[in-house]
């Protein structure tokens, strides 16, 4: 699969809608994972347990698949392989044996432990981009605001200036501030739920064993194929020969014989 680097304003749009869906998603993640987990646990004991694991080990396993893609498709590059392990069988004892790959633990672990990273990239990257309009704006709807003796800006906490120029330029400063850093920031959240899912969904080591136990399989089957495309060229080639030889010396005998049963015999002479 081939990758392209997005364009810089498309990107940045791609992250940010990222980082602001991400909180739903994660508390969606977070609680089938906990809830999936716990309930499989505490029925265990009664075999109900082992098809809840199964199932929450299944939906782990579909969400690291989205989120491998979203996080792929984001700087365009490709994050490094993962490896499920293939089950064997039928039936219960399938189900059972599913819970022994490792990969889709790893993919339920991170169900858990991204959802603190995806709070914070949420209000991040609220307060950066919204906060951040409404700093630049703030003089279009700071006057809406009720100015009474309890009524204090953050200039005036900071500060105790309570002139509502003042606080309009220091408001417009840091909206200014937040726009112009926004893009670093958004980047810089998506980069470290790249990184957990670097940890979590990858595991280049399985990956690299898997490749090296199939390759002597592969290796064989080629050549299998490859010997036996040989053969049937080689016998299509003979047969053809042999064929060709056969009808041109028929050919040619016919032609001889042809010739010679029809050469006119002269009639006698008569007096």
């Amino acid at each position: 699969m081939s990758y392209s680097t997005p364009p810089a304003a498309g990107r940045f749009r791609r992250e940010l809608s990222y980082l602001l869906r991400g909180l739903p998603v994660g508390i969606v993640a977070f609680t089938v994972a906990v809830t999936g987990f716990a309930l499989g646990l505490g029925t265990l004991v009664i075999v109900g347990g082992i098809p809840v694991l199964a199932g929450t080990l299944r939906a782990a396993r579909g969400m690291a698949r989205v989120e491998r893609r979203e996080l792929e498709a984001l700087p365009g590059r490709p994050l490094p392989p993962h490896h499920y392990r293939t089950t064997g069988g039928t039936g219960f004892g399938r189900v059972v044996r599913s819970l022994a790959e490792p990969q889709s633990w790893r993919d339920l672990a991170h169900m858990v432990l991204a959802l603190p990273l995806r709070v914070a990239g949420f209000c991040l990257a609220v307060v950066w981009t919204v906060g951040g309009v409404g700093g630049v704006l703030f003089v279009a709807w700071g006057w809406a605001l009720p100015r009474g003796e309890g009524h204090q800006g953050l200039l005036e906490l900071m500060t105790g200036n309570d002139s509502y120029a003042g606080e309009a330029v220091f408001m417009t400063a840091v909206g200014a501030l937040l726009l112009a850093t926004s893009v670093p920031v958004v980047r810089g959240m998506v980069a470290l739920n790249r990184s957990l899912a670097g940890v979590l969904l990858t595991n280049r080591t399985a990956a690299h064993r898997a490749a090296v136990a199939t390759a002597p399989t592969r290796t064989a089957t080629a050549a299998a194929g490859t010997a036996g495309t040989t053969a049937t060229a080689g016998a299509d080639a003979t047969t053809g020969t042999a064929g060709a030889d056969a009808t041109t010396g028929a050919d040619a005998t016919t032609g001889f014989a042809g010739t010679d049963a029809t050469v006119p015999v002269p009639a006698p002479a008569t007096v």
